[in-house]
């Protein structure tokens, strides 16, 4: 299950960690991350998947 949410955290990085914690503060700082770049999005959301 983790490699698809890698998966998809690579296609559409706040998804990705949405579907690992849900609505929280990582959820909100992936956003941020995603608008600022693309790249820090995903590695973050990789980060917060591999994480938990």
């Amino acid at each position: 299950m983790d490699l698809l949410r890698i998966i998809i955290a690579i296609l559409l990085p706040p998804l990705g960690v949405f579907l690992q914690v849900g609505l929280g503060k990582h959820f909100w700082i992936n956003i941020i991350l995603t608008l600022l770049g693309y790249i820090p999005g995903i590695v973050h959301a990789v980060w917060v998947i591999a994480k938990k």
